[in-house]
């Protein structure tokens, strides 16, 4: 008995029970329950409700969307325990951590619901007789992709943004951490969101998006994943002129300059990587370190990463839990052996720790070489990477030298030197001086392959609407005198 919750399509409102796969607990391997694998006909009667749905939805006020929308965050807040619990499950992350991130998602919609009030339109001077307007519309039906590292705040983004615009949504939450999507659509439907407006699939990837990409009544797709699947998708959308949201990869890098204690710099770079095991795709990989202070920085973060406790997400000891399926575990195994075949010093970490669950501890690689597979690929797991730089546009240079252009990060205690980062980090999102890259009410996104569009903030909810430009000959034509009675 896992207590955990069925998972079950949602469709126009109405739930369904399909036939799956298994979904596994990554502490332990066991199988926590199925996940329902849609049908072409499921598919086809989402788009329909979602259609359906934006016909009521984007007639319905601001001000009665903001509720509803604010009530469903009121739901998941009264369900937050068993909503962690699931998340820690299936995900693995720490059962504190899964806490935070179901907060953070009821901040994400709460945000959003108030933005939403807000997506005012202009009017612009013109000539005499004419009125010229400028409105917000809903884009319309949107085919949402959401991942399995946080299956319920990159949910909430999407959800969040597009109903707080208007739109209605099927949703293809991860089959690896479904339960996130379902409480939900649960939260949604006990705060009375009309049918058909949030619908929620699962099933085999290629196949949903192959067929909501190409659907014509989906307007938008917004997807969060990886860069290769992040480019196969904008291809399809491109074939049918639908835009995109696209939140892909990163390879962060972290520039730590001389003017920072390297005891502290190194603790708290040594939390961040150990946050959801390195799972993000803001994470901090790799470290830039000026020469000066390099030694004894490299000593600290190994000795810090040495003292992560590893284990169970369930177990309030633990302070990182396993990465979430054996496919990571095999990957990370691969590049952190072929870095130190080519030379990269192992400090703390590099080998596989326990045999039941997909577990890896905090790893630290220094000196690695720039021809290393894991300096120029995610690795997308507990792994930092250190290596030294003698300047600060060395640093940059190296910052910048990939095709990624998410997060970055940056210590220093100098306005110079921060403001010299800020200009020239190759970055959508840049944080000096802590490791926090997205907040509800700012815009997150990257630059070059990491994606392009924003979600969050005021700029995300624009992603989601159209603007029409409206011209209105509001009284006679220009030099006509209007006659006396």
């Amino acid at each position: 008995m896992t207590g955990h919750t069925p998972i079950r399509l949602f469709i126009g409102g109405k739930w369904i029970e399909r036939n799956g796969a298994p979904i596994l607990n990554p502490a332990n391997e066991a199988v926590l329950g199925i996940v329902p694998m849609a049908r072409e006909a499921d598919l086809a009667a989402a788009v329909d409700a979602a259609t359906n749905g934006f016909n009521v939805w984007s007639l319905t006020s601001a001000a009665r969307r903001s509720e509803i929308i604010r009530q469903a965050a009121a739901n998941l807040r009264a369900n937050a325990d068993v909503v962690a619990r699931d998340i820690t499950l299936e995900q693995g992350k720490p059962l504190r951590d899964a806490q935070t991130e179901v907060r953070r998602a009821c901040q994400v919609l709460e945000w959003d619901a108030e933005e939403g009030r807000r997506l005012y339109g202009r009017t612009i001077p013109s000539e005499p007789g004419y009125r010229n307007t400028v409105q917000l519309y809903p884009i319309g039906p949107v085919a949402a992709f959401s991942p399995w590292n946080y299956p319920l705040s990159s949910v909430a983004r999407k959800v969040g943004g597009a109903l707080s615009a208007g739109c209605s949504l099927v949703l293809k939450a991860s089959e690896e951490t479904p339960a996130a999507a379902v409480h939900l659509a649960e939260a949604f439907v006990k705060a009375g969101l009309p049918d058909g407006v949030l619908n929620l699939v699962f099933g085999i990837p290629a196949d949903i998006s192959r067929y909501l990409i190409g659907h014509p009544s989906i307007r938008l797709v917004a997807f969060t994943g990886s860069v290769p699947v992040g480019k196969g998708l904008a291809a399809q959308a491109g074939m049918h002129m639908k835009p995109c949201i696209m939140e892909l990869g990163g390879h962060a890098p972290v520039i730590i300059c001389d003017d920072v204690d390297p005891l502290d710099s190194a603790s708290r770079s040594v939390a961040a990587k150990a946050s959801n095991s390195g799972q993000i795709c803001t994470s901090p990989t790799r470290w830039f370190v000026h020469d000066s202070i390099y030694g004894e920085f490299v000593n600290n973060m190994g000795e810090a990463a040495r003292k992560i406790e590893v284990g169970n997400g369930l177990d309030p000891a633990t302070q990182m839990g396993p990465v979430a399926n054996s496919r990571r575990l095999a990957a990370i195994q691969e590049l952190v052996s072929e870095a130190i075949a080519k030379g990269a010093r192992l400090v703390a970490g590099g080998e596989r720790i326990k045999n039941n669950g997909y577990y890896w501890p905090l790893t630290v690689l220094a000196d690695v070489p720039a021809d290393a597979r894991i300096m120029k690929e995610e690795p997308f797991g507990p792994v930092a990477l250190v290596n030294s730089v003698t300047s600060l546009p060395d640093a940059i240079k190296r910052a910048n030298e990939l095709p990624y252009g998410l997060a970055g990060y940056a210590m220093t205690h100098s306005a110079d030197y921060a403001g010299y980062i800020a200009d020239h980090m190759q970055v959508g999102n840049l944080a000096i001086n802590h490791f926090t890259s997205s907040l509800p009410e700012t815009p997150f996104g990257g630059t070059k392959d990491s994606g392009y569009a924003r979600e969050g903030g005021a700029e995300g909810l624009l992603n989601y609407t159209i603007v029409r430009s409206i011209s209105f000959l509001a009284g006679p034509p220009r030099n006509s005198v209007p006659a006396h009675r």
